[in-house]
């Protein structure tokens, strides 16, 4: 062991040469840095899993979400694994350990989040997060490590939102509807239709269920498509009728949010419903509390919060006007009638906003052929 510490090292010991293990382990280092600085700070990749955005995203697109766009979040949860999510790869392992929790800010951003934006966020509510779990497997997870969806905002803080006859209105206008958004269909054959004149329609397995055969020459199919291709469809010889899913309307949805007795709508007739927005005062009462009390309570950043009937109180302190603290925004999918939204599950915090979607690097259509596997004319197409 050389004692002379202080002593300046030789040229030629300052030139001694790596292993190739120190090489590997410094490479690999600084290529995990700078990949999770990058996702943190700019962009991350992400696929679309679920038909819910139809046509305007597609099943297996890849796709760059800006976090630039809106500010980059900080993280609430700071003990975790870089570069994963929820678990560590390939396992049901937790990739995090929630001891410590920090406040979320938001860097500066070029955007606010805006109508018609495509927005990547982490989905707020338990149930969503856990889908398909049973309850006694739930689990609650930090904020910025809920289940990421993508979706367009609808409605920012502060709007009326309604929807009449499938029309959305925001503050008493019919708001602009995303080109190709789907909808549900009941499509009556004389026999089963065969699975290549439906891709040859651009019909995948996604956008359609058979339903069966109610008579020997009928076969009925529900399908989620356009307008546009419903006529086309109607046009066909061996289809005997083309008619909007009367289910969809069909009376009070109790799986409606918020699901109360003041609120009896369901996906094509909803609201109208006030966004909160920062700053925003409500009275409390039975009804306000039954739309707005479990935002108060698990989004809205109080710690001390219990509802008791038409009751509120805050730090033990019966609150009878609330002001809310954060701005919130509502969500749906432009396949109106096969997305799983804010009509369900209510508005999105603006803490649990991730970023923009930005642009389409890469389209793999799991239905396609060999030579139709990838769609090469969505590569680097803008999100709109």
């Amino acid at each position: 062991m050389n004692w002379k510490f202080w002593e300046k090292k030789t040229k030629k010991e300052e030139q001694k040469p790596k292993s190739a293990l120190r090489e590997w382990w410094d490479a690999v280092l600084f290529a995990v840095v700078a990949a999770t600085l990058i996702r943190w700070l700019i962009m991350e990749a992400y696929t679309i899993p679920t038909p819910s955005m139809e046509n305007s995203m597609l099943v297996g697109d890849f796709l760059f979400v800006s976090k630039f766009h809106y500010g980059t979040r900080t993280p609430r949860t700071p003990l975790q694994l870089p570069l994963t999510h929820q678990k560590i790869w390939f396992t049901n392992i937790p990739s995090y350990v929630d001891w410590i929790q920090l406040p979320t800010f938001r860097l500066p951003g070029i955007s606010e989040v805006k109508r018609e934006d495509v927005v990547v966020f982490n989905v707020p509510r338990i149930e969503e997060n856990n889908y398909m779990m049973p309850k006694s497997q739930w689990i609650d997870y930090p904020v910025d490590l809920k289940t990421n969806y993508i979706k367009r905002c609808v409605a920012v803080s502060g709007d009326i939102f309604e929807i009449k006859d499938k029309q959305i209105i925001i503050n008493g206008q019919p708001s602009p509807n995303p080109p190709e958004m789907q909808f549900s269909y009941l499509v009556t054959a004389k026999d089963e239709i065969n699975e290549r004149n439906l891709e040859n329609l651009g019909i995948d397995p996604d956008d359609y269920s058979f339903m069966g055969r109610p008579e020997n020459d009928k076969a009925v199919y529900q399908m989620f498509i356009t307008k546009e291709k419903a006529d086309q469809l109607k046009a066909l010889p061996y289809v005997s009728s083309v008619a909007e899913d009367y289910r969809t309307d069909e009376g009070p949805d109790m799986r409606i949010f918020p699901g109360t007795k003041y609120t009896p709508w369901n996906g094509d007739n909803y609201g109208p419903l006030v966004i909160p927005k920062e700053g925003m005062k409500i009275t409390i009462n039975d009804s306000t509390l039954t739309t707005y009390g479990r935002v108060i309570k698990d989004y809205d950043l109080n710690k001390d919060v219990k509802i008791e009937g038409d009751k509120l109180f805050i730090d033990g302190k019966e609150v009878t006007e609330y002001t809310f603290n954060q701005n919130y925004y509502f969500m749906m999918g432009d396949n109106r009638h096969n997305s799983l939204d804010s009509r369900y599950w209510g508005f999105v915090p603006e803490d649990h906003i991730v970023g923009k979607g930005f642009f389409i690097w890469l389209s793999i259509d799991k239905h396609g052929s060999f030579l139709n596997k990838i769609r090469w004319s969505r590569f680097f197409k803008l999100i709109k």
